[in-house]
């Protein structure tokens, strides 16, 4: 699933599985999906009421599919992927002067953010 939503996104958007897993899980409380299977690759199919939800809300579904991202959106994904990658950095392995450091730049760049808002 998660390679699929990469593909069909063109690399935009590649979700992480603790973003999958909750999301399946919810739709299976929610009576739209039961699972085939259990364990390491366990394939998922529609409930009757995950059908019917299907073939009422479609176009919708489809319209998501279908609204392909410019490229100034494509670079600002990029560019936000590129920072949460550095930011993940900060997580472990680094000093505290190095995280309160890191601190002080992304307080400083959220302000920025909303100045350039602001304008």
């Amino acid at each position: 699933m998660i390679k699929t939503i990469a593909v069909r996104t063109d690399g935009a958007w590649r979700p992480s599985p603790g973003s999958i897993y909750p999301t399946l899980q919810q739709l299976v409380d929610e009576g739209l999906i039961a699972a085939l299977s259990e364990g390491r690759g366990t394939e998922f199919a529609l409930t009757d009421a995950g059908r019917a939800y299907v073939a009422e809300h479609g176009e919708e579904m489809e319209n998501a599919w279908n609204s392909a991202p410019d490229s100034s959106d494509r670079e600002f994904h990029q560019s936000l992927g590129k920072l949460m990658a550095a930011v993940h950095q900060f997580r472990s392995g680094v000093t505290e002067e190095q995280r309160a450091a890191a601190i002080e730049k992304l307080d400083e760049t959220r302000r920025a953010l909303y100045k350039i808002l602001a304008d």
